[in-house]
């Protein structure tokens, strides 16, 4: 095979916007039934592995550190609800997750060990035998009903997103005849175990409607239906198990109908009706409803609700600058509330019975924590998950009673590891504005500064990059890596101004604090050759850093890159678009929104500098982030750059999270690190 790239044939397409007329020779990349477009996606998956070839041993290397690392046959830690623990497990040489319960026996969770199932285990649903030969799957619902008597579970076998839900009496262990196609995540039952309510999704891959369905009938019926196009719908059951919750929600506004749940075939009670710019959910607190919302309040205040006027609201907690209110949970005596506060998260407790509220402290500089699994709506333990840089996903039961913190399960690296032999710390750049940006760094002590480097970051949709611990990740740490997240804005690790500052005609901010933070590793002597990573609306920050600074970076990575953004933000029927208008503006429409995404989006501003190495990676079958986006991007990036090289690698069956299977996913990181590591010259 030769070893020039492949040249994507040039098939001019001129469209006119605002009196702006512009040429795009690659745009017959979208048709994904077009035999050009899979046989040119062929090529470049060819081409990225002759040039990657010399590659091979160093990625066997890292799968096998990363295999080595990882206990495959596990399990986690039981969750009680109702009459049952549920857990799931994992079985070495298998790819995917077992989903299992067992019969409560006391009020301490059972005792578990790797690789010998309990007395009296059921299993649920075991992926890997639903799977099969499939080279991909995914489960997208998995919901009990509340008598513990069924499960509605939904799988996928492409990638697309679009779910086949089923039916089993957990009784009997039979599959029921019922089944629905084109289903999208979630679901809930109905108080008794006889309905079940999903949702679907239109044309645009908007769930929009609300469905229906009595187990044994066919005749299923639209409860709710969403016709503004900026609007997705979903639907929930409280923990109290009492009321069914019909949520409808754009990136700014929200609105929301609830039902009792002992009357499924009911019409639901709006709370309030949309108001721009407000947004609110609801969940119930026994003799009350609670809702979180942002009237008047940017970070959001917590409110109280009479069960027969919910749309009237008296404050519990008030608005404070300094602290986003993330999510509440109600529970009979006492309510959790997940909140950040100076780029941490954290948990505040308001217990029922007359004693103040107060938070759950934490030792480490820099971590997340988050309530997870907390299943029972009369419980004296709330289940947390906590994680850092340097500490593996853990699991607590906090007791509410003796204020204890118990530690139940930490994940295992095998191998040896000791966080005391690494150093997590946060560091702050300084923007071109003057705002100060935080970074969470790790490095393995010892590691001689300046260091190769690897900086991730995302920033759109409010979305936090908190501290995390990746088994991964080590094989850079242990070659003399620093890893960094710049927590820039358009992210909402600082609150929701840090969101707001970093979207719409602010947007530049988040891809000018990126370089800042690069910059800023340089500048105090922590980075040497600097790669930068990112994903989906992480990977649009990916390719506006390459046009802004690219002499800054010696690589870049860019998984399921948003990098033609103009493009799919001015057609309303893909699925990035018309409910996007809140996050990006509506450049259809409005002549200022056009001209302001032009100047960044990436491919529109490819141009004739030399560009460092980047690595495009994406999945045919995505249905969030487009694959023509990429291959659109790294062919005109051969025509018009220089530098380089510019790889693309489509996964030809998989979607947006990438390739399925455990052992596949390692696999894939195994490429992109080896990849990343190669670009310093670090290849042993």
């Amino acid at each position: 095979m030769s070893d020039m790239p492949p040249v994507a044939k040039k098939v001019p397409v001129e469209r006119t916007h605002h009196g702006d007329t512009v040429v795009d020779d690659y745009a017959w990349l979208f048709s994904k039934d077009d035999p050009d477009t899979i046989s040119h996606l062929e090529a470049e998956n060819a081409y990225t592995e002759e040039v990657t070839g010399h590659l091979k041993d160093l990625q066997e290397t890292v799968f096998q550190e990363i295999k080595s690392r990882t206990l495959e046959t596990d399990l986690s830690v039981p969750s009680r609800k109702g009459a049952w623990w549920y857990y799931s497990r994992t079985e070495e040489g298998k790819q995917y997750g077992i989903q299992c319960r067992v019969a409560v026996d006391g009020d301490s969770p059972p005792v578990l060990t790797a690789g010998v199932p309990l007395p009296g285990e059921q299993v649920l649903l075991d992926g890997n035998e639903l799977a099969g030969d499939s080279a991909f799957f995914a489960i997208g619902t998995s919901a009990i009903s509340p008598d513990g008597t069924k499960l509605a579970y939904s799988t996928d076998f492409t990638g697309d997103e679009r779910f086949t839900l089923r039916f089993k009496d957990l009784e009997s262990g039979e599959l029921l005849a019922d089944e629905i196609p084109g289903v999208f995540y979630g679901g809930a039952w109905s108080a008794d175990g006889s309905t079940f309510f999903y949702s679907t999704i239109d044309d645009a891959w908007r769930p929009y409607r609300i469905y229906r369905h009595t187990l044994g009938s066919d005749d299923d019926v639209i409860v709710y239906q969403e016709d503004d196009e900026r609007f997705w719908v979903g639907i929930g059951l409280t923990r109290s198990q009492r009321y069914l919750i019909v949520s409808a929600g754009s990136k700014i506004t929200s609105e929301v109908r609830v039902l009792d749940a002992d009357d499924p075939t009911g019409e639901f009670t709006l709370v309030r009706p949309r108001r721009t710019g407000v947004e609110y959910g609801l969940d119930h607190a026994g003799d009350h409803f609670l809702v979180l919302h942002n009237e008047g309040a940017v970070n959001f205040e917590l409110a109280t609700a009479p069960i027969d006027d919910p749309g009237t609201w008296t404050p519990l907690i008030e608005h404070r600058d300094d602290t986003r209110l993330l999510d509440v949970d109600a529970f009979k005596d006492h309510i959790v509330v997940h909140f950040r506060r100076d780029g941490l998260s954290g948990i505040r407790i308001l217990p029922r019975d007359g004693r103040e509220p107060y938070e759950i402290s934490f030792p480490e500089p820099i971590y997340d924590v988050a309530p997870a699994g907390n299943a029972e709506f009369e419980t004296s333990r709330l289940r947390l998950g906590y994680t850092s840089m340097i500490t593996p996903t853990s699991v607590y039961d906090y007791d509410l009673q003796t204020n204890e913190l118990i530690l139940l399960k930490q994940k295992a690296v095998l191998g040896g590891y000791d966080p005391a032999d690494y150093e997590q710390f946060r560091a702050w750049a300084t923007a071109d504005d003057g705002t100060k940006v935080p970074i969470s760094i790790v490095v393995r002590k010892g590691t001689d500064r300046p260091a190769p480097t690897l900086l991730y970051g995302y920033g759109s949709y409010e979305t936090s990059i908190d501290p995390y611990f990746s088994v991964a990740r080590l094989s850079l740490l242990d070659r003399g890596f620093v890893f960094a997240v710049a927590h820039v804005r358009g992210g909402g690790e600082m609150g929701r101004h840090w969101y707001e500052d970093g979207k719409l005609n602010k947007k530049k901010n988040t891809f000018s604090d990126f370089v800042a933070c690069a910059r800023h590793l340089k500048a105090e002597g922590l980075s040497s050759r600097i790669i930068a990573r990112g994903g989906s609306a992480g990977g649009l920050l990916m390719g506006a850093v390459a046009n802004l600074a690219p002499e800054e970076f010696a690589g870049v990575v860019a998984e399921v890159p948003f990098v033609d953004a103009l493009n799919t933000i001015l057609d309303p029927s893909l699925p990035l678009t018309v409910v996007e208008w809140d996050e990006w503006g509506d450049p259809l429409h409005d002549p200022e929104v056009y001209a302001y995404m032009k100047s960044y989006s990436p491919y529109e501003n490819v141009d004739g500098r030399a560009y460092p190495p980047i690595l495009a990676i994406t999945s045919l079958n995505d249905t969030r982030v487009l694959y023509h986006e990429p291959a659109k991007w790294i062919a005109r990036l051969r025509e018009s750059a220089q530098g380089g090289p510019f790889l693309l690698k489509t996964e030809m069956g998989a979607g947006h999270g990438g390739r399925s299977g455990r052992y596949d996913a390692w696999r894939e990181e195994a490429f992109a690190l080896s990849w990343i590591l190669d670009r310093v010259g670090v290849t042993e």
